[in-house]
């Protein structure tokens, strides 16, 4: 009799299910850039930098959906150099309104503008833009890439607890350089440090080299300071730096000391877990923009289970409210911010032998989550899209 129950009830569950599947379609986009020539070859971005990330999370959702009657399916556009993104971005919504972008900042806003994606939800997953995240926010845009500034103050409350007051800076000439040096500015402002010593790095020697006989020179004139802050992106010049500094000094920022979403060191908080499961399926290390395509396909899949609902505005309701958590293995609840769509996130400080600290640290108190001393707090967005 048991027996018989048993087996009523699970094909009454599977009729159920069947009755009632959701199909939930992601469309992952990138963008891909002219990289600019760097010196070392030792950092090699991976052709599917992103892509796994997204794929890794979308086996996650599978994992749990199977049991409610949801269906996932990811499907991935690579745009070229000089492609046509917004045209795929078109092409992609014609068959969901679940998209994540991974293109720099002026074809997310550009995707964003689309007639067809006003009722769409789209996430930015490798854009640290200051800006997407203030004036130039979209209520249709959420980001799990951490913002520029969010990176930066994270290595000022180092710093503060360090009582490292006296900052030097170093800057290279591209413009990703020198935005993320004014949020180093800004972000030594807001927790009361001043940078008085700055340099521009403009050299076109082989610094592989050169750089301990040039660098030490170069460095001299900063004077004494706590420590050295360089912004480089490409990180083209700025592994040359550490040790070849006039004055002993710690180097922070784009080498030595650096701040990021995610990093191979991690291994607290059931990290070691996404990590090795990540290294085996793609063969590499987990990167940043993996961790940012992985939290926004999760977020998906986390808002439908709660939700049982597959559209973009019911989705996009439950993330920005204060029913939304993502455990995201960082020690903490993952939250978005309704105020510009920024998810709320630990960011790791780490060199490239292993974990230092994971911000914010203690200390660091906010009235609403201590998360919200890293990047544009509620006051200092400009973006008025989400009210």
């Amino acid at each position: 009799m048991n027996k018989f129950l048993t087996a009523a009830c699970a094909a009454f569950i599977g009729v159920a299910s069947q009755a009632s599947a959701l199909d939930v379609v992601i469309h992952y986009i990138h963008q891909e850039v002219e990289q600019l020539p760097t010196l070392s070859n030792l950092d090699p971005i991976p052709d599917d930098l992103g892509a796994q990330g997204a794929q890794l999370a979308l086996e996650d959702n599978t994992t749990t959906g199977r049991f409610l009657g949801q269906n996932y399916s990811l499907d991935i556009t690579i745009v070229p150099v000089g492609g046509d993104f917004n045209q795929a971005v078109s092409e992609a919504l014609t068959k969901t309104d679940l998209i994540v972008l991974d293109a720099p900042a002026d074809h997310i806003i550009g995707a964003a503008d689309l007639e067809k994606s006003s009722a769409a939800l789209l996430f930015n997953v490798s854009a640290p833009d200051i800006a997407l995240r203030s004036e130039d926010c979209r209520a249709n845009l959420l980001h799990t890439f951490p913002s520029r500034p969010m990176q930066t103050d994270a290595l000022m409350q180092f710093f503060v607890k360090r009582r490292w007051s006296d900052i030097a800076l170093i800057e290279g000439t591209q413009p990703e350089d020198q935005a993320y040096a004014a949020a180093v500015l800004a972000s030594a402002r807001k927790f009361g440090m001043s940078i008085d010593a700055r340099k521009t790095w403009a050299f076109d020697a082989d610094m592989r080299r050169n750089a301990a006989q040039e660098v030490p020179l170069f460095t001299q004139d900063l004077g004494d300071y706590d420590v050295l802050v360089v912004a480089d992106e490409a990180n083209d010049f700025a592994r040359y730096i550490p040790f070849n500094t006039w004055h002993p000094r710690p180097v922070a920022g784009a080498d030595g000391l650096t701040a990021k979403a995610w990093d191979r060191v991690v291994e607290q908080w059931g990290a070691a877990q996404l990590q090795s499961r990540f290294e085996e399926q793609s063969g590499r290390a987990m990167l940043p923009r993996d961790y940012a395509a992985w939290a926004a396909v999760r977020s998906i899949g986390e808002a439908v289970t709660r939700t049982q609902a597959g559209d973009a505005q019911s989705l996009r309701d439950f993330l920005l409210s204060d029913q939304f958590e993502l455990a995201g293995f960082k020690g903490r609840p993952l939250t978005y911010r309704s105020w510009n769509g920024q998810l709320r996130q630990p960011i790791t400080l780490a060199h490239r032998g292993a974990l230092v600290a994971s911000a914010p640290l203690e200390g660091f108190l906010h009235q609403r989550s201590e998360l919200d001393t890293l990047g544009l707090d509620k006051p200092e967005s400009a973006c008025s899209q989400f009210d």
